[in-house]
């Protein structure tokens, strides 16, 4: 194992995330100076930006959170679109409720989902695709498909680096790293798309709900969405946010007889927006074991749902604690 990775399971990385949400949330002469440096360090293309003037930014969060310019992320014609920018790390076949983290290496669905074994035996024999969000990426998460909401679960954990390294040197790392895991309901069946917290990851948002964490508990929260208040979202739609880290995880059911948009591998770059599967028999490649390689490098869109981050979350849908994890 090498230092960088040892030295995570020693730092106190709860505090220390704390009190990088807490700097980043601040105005402040501080902040201007944070993005340019951060800016230079990780080559952020702010021609991208919708709002590219770097000093009209108050906060890092705001910087960090920025929307794109319009028509910087066409829709593919495609039944499913990467729902955001970054690496594809992993993806492959759910075997025998299996998911693959790294050469070697593997975690449980139930485990990844908060121990919910119902909830993980709808995607057996399913499929997954993890994609790894490097710094400079744009962190806003976007709907692979059209989906109505049917239950969203806050689940406590580490704060781990979700970097390669930590991938292949953590045991079971996106299951035991926080996350916020949203489950609709779409025209192939169910579909779980798992936001991984990190390191120095301030918070995690959805357009529906605000800001999930902080507050970080050290028990599981879950809100069910009943037919009358469910939330359609397109395909395409914002659908949450980053602020500051990291990896999504997105769980397909058998159902959907799923196939991976050609050429795509673990290591590739994406883009939200760009073809990621579509409907139909699995080919001679895709039946295929999954792959036991690939390692993570390093818009605003158009959608039916216009809502921001806000704090309506208790009128959407009913909390409860939602159990061991």
């Amino acid at each position: 194992m090498n230092l960088a990775v040892t030295a995570q399971h020693l730092l106190p990385k709860r505090l220390l995330t704390q009190l990088a949400g807490w700097l980043a949330r601040r105005p402040g002469p501080h902040a201007p100076f944070l993005i340019r440096r951060f800016i230079a360090r990780y080559k952020v293309d702010m021609s991208e930006a919708a709002n590219p003037d770097i000093a009209s930014y108050a906060t890092f969060n705001d910087f960090f959170a920025r929307a794109l310019r319009e028509g910087a992320r066409p829709l593919a014609q495609a039944d499913w679109v990467c729902p955001a920018d970054g690496v594809i790390s992993q993806l492959g076949p759910i075997q025998l409720g299996q998911l693959i983290q790294a050469k070697g290496h593997h975690y449980s669905a139930t485990a990844l989902l908060g121990g919910d074994e119902a909830l993980a035996g709808l995607f057996n024999g399913g499929h997954f695709a993890t994609i790894y969000l490097s710094p400079r990426d744009y962190h806003r998460i976007h709907m692979p498909c059209e989906g109505r909401l049917r239950q969203m679960i806050y689940v406590p954990g580490d704060l781990y680096s979700v970097n390669f390294a930590t991938a292949e040197a953590v045991p079971g790392l996106f299951a035991r790293n926080e996350r916020v895991i949203s489950v609709f309901d779409t025209a192939c069946g169910p579909l779980a798309l798992v936001m991984v917290g990190a390191a120095i990851v301030g918070s995690m948002a959805t357009v529906w709900h605000g800001t999930v964490n902080p507050p970080r508990t050290y028990y599981p929260r879950q809100w069910r969405y009943r037919d009358e208040r469910a939330l359609t979202l397109a395909q395409g739609a914002e659908m949450g946010r980053f602020l500051l880290g990291s990896t999504v995880i997105l769980l397909w059911p058998r159902e959907a007889q799923l196939r991976f948009a050609e050429g795509l591998l673990p290591g590739q770059g994406v883009r939200m927006g760009q073809a990621l599967a579509s409907f139909g028999p699995p080919s001679a490649s895709d039946a295929a074991d999954a792959p036991e390689g690939g390692a993570p490098s390093a818009s605003d869109q158009q959608g039916a749902v216009h809502a921001q981050p806000g704090n309506a979350g208790q009128a959407d849908g009913d909390e409860q604690g939602a159990g061991a994890v």
